[in-house]
């Protein structure tokens, strides 16, 4: 089917792809193929339960602390951890996308529940995920491979933050006032970033400036049916606009953004996640004898 062709396609692409031994016992015999599970991933693990212990649910923003505890553990995590290295193709400075092909981001889960998710993201040089917003939710985005251009900004709230645009159709929209975040650089390794429901930047856009891959915790996952569904803008400077707003913070950035249906380049790929598995309690328990305080 042309969406399995498409899923085998970028998996081949990344090189994100199950190993398997092949054992001639004689030569009138047929191959036996073994497949070799992923090697578990002790940082993974403790990423894991510690999520479990600091996502209460919807409506809720993990304590400080356990803002803390999340970013330890996201600074010892490694591309191997979920399955990668930046021996792979994909990762090569000269991977290049066939010209004509759009750069489309890749996607896969490595776990969900209604609490969190843990999501990777496979980003092509140039490629784009636009800028859109976190409703409800906590985020952690660790770029674990590559140089990506990160734009974020947050609502400024006050009533006199939106304006209307006339535009060539002669309706009108919405424009409100946001304060930029960031408009950086980064490159692996690099700090976590974390953005809250209100605050740290929970309109964000990722620019893949070398074929890049992030880890991101979402707290609580995006859900249509609960209200958490994601929205798209596109940015204008502040200065394209006035709204005889005077009250502005000295030295901070601004700019208006407009909410825009879903832009063509945001469209992802998906593919099955075929790294380092996570063990429920009862298994990883019993293996490694471990304790939390």
């Amino acid at each position: 089917m042309e969406g399995c062709e498409k899923r085998v396609r970028h998996v081949s692409r990344i090189g994100y792809a199950k190993k398997v031994i092949g054992k001639r016992k004689c030569k009138s015999r047929r191959i036996k193929r073994v497949e070799v599970p992923p090697k578990v991933s002790v940082t993974l693990q403790d990423l894991f339960f510690s999520c479990r212990q600091v996502f209460k649910g919807p409506g809720t923003v993990p304590l400080p602390n356990d803002v803390l505890k999340i970013c330890r553990i996201l600074e010892k995590m490694k591309a191997e951890d979920v399955g990668l290295s930046s021996d792979l193709q994909f990762f090569k400075p000269n991977s290049i996308v066939p010209k004509g092909t759009p750069p489309r981001v890749t996607y896969t889960t490595i776990y969900k529940c209604i609490d969190f998710s843990l999501c990777l993201f496979f980003l092509p040089a140039n490629g784009v995920i636009p800028l859109h917003n976190h409703p409800g939710m906590t985020v952690f985005s660790k770029l674990l491979l590559g140089t990506m251009h990160i734009k974020s900004y947050d609502w400024v709230d006050h009533h006199a933050s939106a304006i209307s645009k006339d535009d060539s159709s002669q309706s009108s929209s919405q424009l409100r006032l946001a304060k930029l975040k960031t408009d950086n650089v980064f490159t692996a390794p690099c700090n976590t970033s974390v953005l809250y429901p209100t605050t740290g930047g929970n309109i964000h856009a990722f620019t893949a400036i070398t074929p890049c891959a992030v880890l991101d915790v979402l707290g609580p996952p995006y859900s249509t049916e609960d209200g958490r569904d994601c929205t798209y803008y596109k940015d204008y400077p502040h200065s394209s606009y006035s709204n005889g707003e005077n009250k502005l913070e000295e030295g901070a950035s601004y700019g208006w953004l407009e909410e825009i249906e879903m832009p063509e380049n945001s469209q992802m790929d998906w593919i099955e996640y075929l790294g380092p598995q996570i063990y429920g309690d009862e298994k990883y328990l019993a293996d490694r004898n471990y304790m939390y305080c």
